[in-house]
């Protein structure tokens, strides 16, 4: 436990330094005139220790900084939970009518809040706000109601939940100068790892959520399309148990029951411990999000130079009888920057929250990650600069946002209680206790039920 514990705080200090840079420049927010004088609410989750590893925390916190320096007249009283414990008490925030006046909207919450009166629209705030030519408008899909009102500015970083990160060299070994593009061939290459005594990919659901955020929600996309995930998030006639998503569910049962692909502790493990797995070379790939890519990435940097270097990147092979999509991969913003209606009351102050919301999405946030960590956010950066960077880091940016096709994030939408059933449903799935008809039964009545 102490030799995890030394390795992980180097890692974070590895990561806060963005792989490339020992000291950072201040972002630089625009000069604007607030006529307000007073307090200013603001709740998130970025706190000092997440910062330490992860770009799009340290990216908010810096732009807050920047931003209260520009305005000394303006009292900034920040409430800084955990993740975790944020999501609890914004939930019990909402419930008493009593959220702060500026914070973080996570996209499955957009409707249901938005219905109850919780959330200002910000629809026209958007289109007037001087970055707006520059914004990824796809990334405001979570938070738009179905009668096209949007309720949030997309924050912080946008990163794939979905990426497949396989040691070149191990594969090459197998006889595969690029990871396989359909299942088929990952079979045929399980062959070889076997042999080995190698897993082919490692994967971890412990945690339930990882097969939906990981896996589902892109394998889902190449069976169904785009439009049927849209129709669902506008409740205008899409199901759970549409014949295409049932097909999805059916293959990934087949892949994790029948095939010798995966680890046999996928379904008791974490995302955390399997990747575990991939760095000490007992599998020849494993499947997370951009979160794990860091981690991945900043450990070997530093243990094993070797095989850091022959990290690659690919998305989900292709199933045999899926049509759409198969170059895609799943990547979004699931928070918003979002203002309290009752703001609104002073204009004044709810100038200063529009102005605090445009500088934490705006080029000074963008400029920022995208210099000190290759990332990306709202507002889209021309001509970033990766020459600062390693190899690895530089692949896995445009992989990200360049040379993939992108889709939604399932569980970035509609609510907790449709995917919590979705995720035990899919769990027990994939031990072989339900088929994949009873999980889509169960989903949809979820869904009709709670949403």
């Amino acid at each position: 436990m102490k030799k995890l514990v030394s390795l992980l705080l180097a890692v974070l200090m590895l990561a806060s330094v963005g792989f490339a840079f020992a000291e950072k420049e201040a972002p630089v927010v625009a000069a604007t005139e607030l006529a307000y004088a007073g307090e200013l609410e603001l709740m998130h989750y970025s706190t000092s220790e997440e910062s330490q590893g992860n770009g799009g925390s340290d990216g908010f916190r810096s732009v807050i900084a920047a931003w209260e320096a520009a305005h000394p007249g303006i009292k900034l009283t920040q409430n800084v939970l955990a993740n975790a414990e944020y999501k609890t008490q914004i939930a019990t925030l909402a419930a008493a009518n009593d959220l702060p006046d500026v914070f973080l909207l996570q996209g499955m919450n957009t409707i249901a809040w938005a219905e109850a009166g919780l959330v200002l629209d910000m629809s026209d705030i958007i289109k007037a706000s001087p970055y707006y030519a520059d914004y990824n408008t796809a990334f405001f899909a979570p938070f738009t109601t179905p009668d096209g009102k949007i309720y949030g500015l997309p924050a912080l970083t946008g990163g794939t939940c979905t990426v497949v990160i396989y040691d070149k060299a191990m594969w090459a070994e197998a006889g595969y100068e690029t990871f396989p593009t359909t299942w088929a061939e990952v079979e045929k290459a399980s062959e070889y790892f076997e042999a080995q005594g190698i897993d082919t990919i490692a994967f971890g659901n412990g945690g339930q959520w990882q097969m939906n955020s990981d896996f589902i929600s892109t394998l889902g996309n190449r069976y169904t399309g785009p439009e049927w995930f849209s129709s669902l998030i506008a409740k205008t006639g899409a199901k759970f148990t549409d014949e295409a998503f049932v097909a999805a569910l059916t293959e990934t049962q087949r892949l994790f029951t029948q095939t010798k692909i995966f680890n046999e502790d996928f379904n008791a493990v974490t995302n955390e411990d399997a990747r575990e797995y991939y760095i000490a070379g007992e599998a020849a790939a494993f499947i997370g999000g951009n979160w794990d890519e860091s981690y991945i990435a900043a450990v070997l940097k530093e243990d094993n130079e070797e095989k850091f270097n022959n990290i690659g990147f690919a998305v989900l092979p292709q199933p045999a009888d899926a049509t759409k999509a198969p170059t895609s991969q799943n990547i979004g913003l699931g928070y918003a920057m979002a203002i309290n209606p009752k703001v609104a009351e002073d204009p004044a102050k709810l100038a200063a929250a529009i102005d605090l919301c445009y500088e934490l999405t705006g080029p000074a946030f963008s400029n920022y990650v995208a210099k000190y960590y290759a990332l990306g956010g709202l507002t889209k950066v021309a001509d970033v600069d990766l020459s600062n960077f390693d190899a690895v880091t530089q692949a896995f940016y445009k992989w990200s946002y360049v040379d993939t096709e992108t889709c939604e994030i399932y569980d970035s939408y509609v609510n907790s209680a449709v995917w919590s059933v979705l995720n035990t449903g899919m769990q027990a799935m994939c031990n072989g206790e339900k088929t994949p008809q009873e999980v889509a039964n169960e989903t949809q009545a979820a869904y009709e039920a709670n949403y």
